[in-house]
């Protein structure tokens, strides 16, 4: 269950800490107070879609968290540890900057919104004010008697297995449809294949014939200019080394005092003389390794006018061929089989359909068992609820055609009066009479859901006097086996809390706060006079309050 949640600077909220216990808590105050925040916070929690606006106006970001107790949750301690999170207990952190960005962890560890969402289904339930709206719609009536029936993996089951029948229906269709096409196409790709396949293109050989071809094409001039240079250096028509050797002999010729003082010219020459060897011996090495190979540059030249020559066919770049060649064979291998593939297709689809009809069938055995059961609890919750003259059932019609949903379609009919045929909800003329009904289906579904956390937001609109104190007694019911937080506006039903939360709205002229506390027994007296009469209170308001309060709790007591 829920046991702490914190807020910081989420709309004209600064900061909040709130320790939640067991039980029911009533959450009330005056229209605009903030009520909405505190589950707006919660929501953000539990993965709902972030709005920078919830951001207050004068920081740069919220910052939301909420704790749980995990000891009666087993769905949400396995997902955890699906995920290697420890499980002790679980903190949920949702930060939103006033860009519109949010992040999330859980646990401490970074996590996305969508995984916020799926662990959140196993730790709260959430019934918002405007659930009998969604009652008005049939397609809502099949997913609650499921809810109800306690079967969701199942109809999940049989879910897939539709999706997965219509897929392969969709294939064999378009496979039947397109054979002409799909049969021309293969003989293509066997072409496309099997000329590829003979080119035979082997990874990285394209850069290696490239490289080859620079060096084979440039050889004759690579010899002619090498031996030129060496030639230069030491040719027989008097190169740079013979040069050297006349001038160092020349200066030699000298007298010895002039040669003295042109030593360091001599060194120099005698230096430059080793350096013009040394250069003529590599030139002459390098020479002697170029090869000529006009046959091999023409094998190379044919190569790679064959290389680029399917490339262009293809309409691709020449090193995009090897991928290309993959992608076409790939292609051809899912396309071949022909005929035997239509076969074993229409064979597997056949299957997948009788799968989905199988399960099918039997989710409707239970659909039919829970709808008997469903309907005699709400009537029984509606009897409570003052409307022991209604008839509630739940009516299953074949459907016309085979559906992800299974073989029917839920329809909630009521009677409120006596020898008044059941009509559809949506027909029902009184907000008051719906507003009950929906109670009460909200109330059985909880009843038989493994959350323990239920919120319910405003669910009391629409009733009012002794049905109000009834509506309380309800909720504090469902509190009794877990935890139930409740909005509303009604003294009746935040007399039955175990805990009441007040809200309310404090302004000054530079700013506008919401403050929330838990009452003490004196507070809810003073919060439940004002529910009851206003603004100035008397002191038979007062004692009204009180006598409300003390006649609720020893009624639980």
């Amino acid at each position: 269950m829920l046991t702490e949640l914190a807020i910081r600077d989420f709309a004209i909220v600064d900061h909040l800490e709130l320790e939640i216990g067991a039980g029911m808590t009533a959450i009330t105050g005056e229209t605009g107070a903030g009520k909405s925040i505190l589950l707006g916070a919660l929501g953000l929690c539990l993965g709902e879609r972030a709005d920078s606006a919830s951001v207050r106006h004068d920081r740069e970001r919220a910052d939301l968290s909420a704790r749980f107790d995990l000891q009666a949750l087993p769905e949400a301690r396995a997902w955890l540890e699906s995920r290697e999170l420890a499980t002790d207990d679980c903190l949920l952190r949702r930060v939103v900057t006033r860009g519109g960005r949010s992040k999330a962890w859980i646990n401490g560890q970074p996590a996305t919104v969508a995984d916020l969402r799926a662990l959140g289904e196993h730790l709260i339930e959430i019934h918002g004010q405007h659930a009998h709206q969604a009652l008005l719609h049939e397609e809502t009536h099949l997913r609650l008697l499921d809810d109800f029936a306690g079967h969701r993996e199942q109809v999940a089951e049989m879910r897939q297995a539709f999706r997965d029948w219509q897929t392969t229906r969709r294939r064999l269709e378009r496979l039947a449809e397109d054979g002409d096409e799909i049969r021309a196409r293969r003989q293509l790709l066997r072409y496309q294949v099997e000329e590829l396949d003979q080119l035979a293109l082997a990874e990285d050989e394209l850069k290696g014939l490239e490289e080859e071809q620079e060096e084979l094409a440039h050889a004759e001039e690579r010899l002619r200019e090498t031996q030129f240079a060496a030639d230069c250096c030491d040719g027989d028509e008097g190169g740079a080394l013979s040069l050297l050797n006349q001038a160092i002999q020349h200066l030699s010729a000298l007298p010895g005092s002039e040669r003295g003082s042109l030593a360091d010219t001599l060194s120099m020459l005698g230096d430059a003389r080793i350096q013009v060897e040394e250069a003529s011996r590599e030139l002459g090495h390098f020479a002697g390794s170029v090869e000529l190979d006009p046959e091999r540059l023409a094998w190379v030249e044919g190569r790679l006018g064959e290389v680029h020559r399917i490339a262009r066919k293809h309409h691709v770049l020449p090193e995009e061929l090897l991928a290309l060649h993959r992608r076409l064979a790939d292609e051809l291998e899912g396309l071949e089989g022909g005929d035997g593939d239509l076969e074993a297709l229409a064979a597997e689809a056949e299957e997948l359909k009788r799968r989905w009809h199988e399960q099918a069938t039997e989710i409707s055995r239970a659909r039919r068992q829970a709808a008997r059961r469903f309907g005699q609890a709400v009537q029984e919750q509606l009897a409570f609820l003052a409307m022991d003259k209604a008839t509630f059932e739940v009516e299953l019609q074949a459907r016309e055609a085979p559906a992800v949903e299974g073989l029917e379609i839920a329809r909630m009919l009521i009677s409120a009066n006596l020898g008044q045929p059941a009509r559809p909800l949506a027909k029902v003329a009184s907000g008051g009479e719906l507003s009950r009904i929906s109670l009460a289906i909200q109330v059985v579904a909880a009843e038989n859901s493994t959350i323990a956390s239920l919120v319910f937001d405003e669910v009391d609109v629409g009733v009012s006097g002794a049905t109000a104190e009834i509506v309380g007694q309800l909720l504090r019911r469902l509190g009794d086996n877990g935890q139930v937080m409740t909005v509303t506006h009604l003294p009746q039903v935040a007399a039955q809390a175990n805990h009441h939360l007040h809200i309310e709205k404090q302004a000054d002229e530079a700013s506008t706060l919401t403050r929330m506390a838990l009452l003490d027994e004196a507070g809810r007296v003073g919060e439940l006079a004002r529910m009851l009469g206003g603004v100035n209170l008397s002191d038979r308001t007062l004692a009204h309050a009180r006598e409300m309060l003390d006649a609720s709790q020893r009624a639980h007591h």
